[in-house]
């Protein structure tokens, strides 16, 4: 090994700097792992201010303090489901993405379930019923061929 020379310096000194950029990429911290549930739940939640947006979405004043709103929350260590809990009894279920799966709401789930599964049954009966009435024909039906339409057909087969 007395042999080895600056290229081998070279490698080692590569080598080197490639550990140290593999541990430091392990150490950092993941993309978005400082920020917390605030941001989330403002992605989550539709803007009572906005309508068809999401609060984070929203550039009203309003939605910008009600952001801040939560994201203090967060801060004084408040859990998400108690925050989420207390803006919707603030703003009523339009703050909600998707409606939940109870009462009146339940519909939403429901009628879309229930129009696919009849759309099947009524395709199926309709295409049951069209397989009933297409006449199959015999096989002496599909024998009897026109002899000049035979011969015509067999000329331009033997002219190609």
């Amino acid at each position: 090994m007395a042999g080895l020379g600056a290229g081998s310096r070279w490698v080692r000194f590569c080598g080197t700097l490639a550990v140290l950029a593999l541990l430091v990429c392990l150490g950092a911290a993941p993309a978005g792992a400082e920020r917390g549930w605030s941001m989330d739940l403002s992605n989550d939640l539709m803007s009572p201010y906005c309508p068809g947006r999401t609060l984070n979405d929203c550039p009203s004043p309003q939605a910008t303090k009600l952001r801040a709103w939560i994201e203090e929350q967060e801060r004084l260590g408040r859990s998400r489901e108690d925050v989420e809990a207390q803006v919707e009894r603030l703003y009523g279920d339009v703050v909600l993405s998707a409606p939940r799966a109870q009462g009146w709401g339940l519909t939403a789930y429901v009628v879309p379930l229930a129009v696919i599964v009849l759309g099947g049954v009524a395709v199926a009966v309709v295409l049951s019923q069209r397989q009933r009435r297409t006449p199959v024909p015999a096989p002496a039906e599909l024998a009897a061929v026109d002899p000049e339409l035979e011969r015509i057909v067999d000329e331009e087969l033997r002219a190609s």
